[in-house]
């Protein structure tokens, strides 16, 4: 098939997919067994689990004391829709989008909401260029985008006297980037990201701007109960202390505290990023002198540090998307890779997830296997 050798090493965890991602080292299902099962969340002993979430939450990720953390149903997904279903229609709104999921955020402001919205979009591997952002308008973006493998390299443009709210969608930057609070109004993740945790629970996060936007400002729609935040103009205290709106999994709840103890024993925050930074640099220094596969972001500076994605340059190869998925096949059929192709939506390539739960070693060893799969393919051609 090809005189290319079979790599020797091979990466000792094959998961690399955007999300849910890989378990923190070690895992085992044993590290749940205090999760307290078959009790009510309301019960003190599920409400101290919860607040102990929210509590590491603001301890290893710095949040500041006078923002609110609250455990919210749906995922990244529940948390952002929240967030655009509670707080935007009173100003103006700009809607930016360099992937997927911040279009799918455009289509609800502006096709379900109905909002008259500035919609400033990127292609593929690339951003807006936030200079020309009104940050005086209702801000809604994405910080790294998931399926572009790009991100907002800091938060210097947004500035801190702006009128309107920023509204990041952080899912798979959160525990692996540093994040501006100064800058950033609402905040939404899913812990099944950078942190490996499992799926269904999403993480909002809301500065006292947008707190006091919810106190004083009513949507002009109706909102379903699971996005009510407020009652009688007030916000409602609870569910960021513990007291869900829905009845959450306290398996998935457990399994967030274990890794969060995980990133708190490591040394915190600052170490979670040096864990992707060394894997996306495993990533780019592999590929930076070869000539058939390169970096979807066309800036380095706004290169993903999680989700690396990368495409492949060969003129010889016939059809890009299905040599792509072939070559994404054959490292699933070796176990060297999994869930490794590129987002549907993406550009045809690779995306290897790099977040911090990943190890460096297990990147370093998989990229000569992704030399050996696209050299097959090439000879299957």
């Amino acid at each position: 098939m090809t005189d290319h050798p079979i790599p020797a090493a091979r990466p000792e965890n094959p998961r690399f997919s955007s999300g849910p991602c890989a378990k923190i080292p070690h895992y085992s299902l044993d590290m749940l067994s205090d999760a307290p099962l078959g009790r009510s969340h309301r019960a003190a002993v599920g409400k101290s689990k919860l607040a102990e979430a929210i509590d590491l939450t603001r301890a290893v990720l710095g949040v500041p004391a006078d923002y609110r953390i609250g455990i919210v149903p749906g995922s990244d997904t529940g948390a952002v829709e929240m967030a655009m279903w509670t707080l935007l229609g009173q100003r103006p709104v700009e809607m930016l989008a360099w992937e997927s999921f911040g279009e799918g955020w455009v289509t609800d402001a502006v096709k379900q909401l109905k909002l008259d919205a500035t919609v400033r979009t990127a292609d593929y591997g690339k951003i807006v260029d936030l200079t020309q952002v009104d940050f005086d308008r209702d801000v809604v973006f994405t910080w790294n985008g998931t399926t572009s493998g790009v991100r907002v390299p800091n938060g210097d443009a947004i500035p801190a006297d702006r009128d309107g709210l920023t509204i990041c969608d952080a899912t798979s930057a959160a525990f692996a980037m540093d994040l501006p609070w100064d800058k950033l109004d609402v905040v939404t993740f899913s812990w099944q990201k950078v942190l490996g945790g499992e799926g269904a629970h999403g993480v909002l996060i809301l500065s006292p701007r947008a707190v006091e936007r919810l106190e004083s400002y009513t949507p002009a729609w109706p909102l379903p109960k699971i996005f009510r935040m407020t009652k009688g103009g007030k916000l409602i205290e609870g569910i960021f202390k513990g007291e869900t709106i829905n009845t959450p999994s306290m398996l998935a709840v457990e399994d967030y505290l274990v890794a969060l103890k995980w990133a708190q024993g490591l040394g915190g925050l600052p170490a979670l990023i040096a864990r992707a930074d060394a894997n996306a640099a495993a990533v780019r220094d592999f590929i930076a002198d070869k000539d058939w596969i390169a970096d979807l972001a066309e800036d380095p500076a706004t290169g993903s540090t999680t989700s690396v994605c990368l495409k492949f340059t060969d003129p010889a190869i016939k059809d890009g998307a299905g040599f792509a998925k072939a070559v994404a096949k054959r490292l699933e059929k070796e176990g060297v890779a999994l869930d490794a192709g590129a987002y549907r939506d993406a550009p045809a390539g690779l995306r290897i997830w790099c977040g911090s739960t990943v190890e460096a070693s297990d990147v370093a060893a998989l990229m000569p296997w992704i030399e050996w799969a696209y050299r097959a393919e090439l000879a299957a051609q």
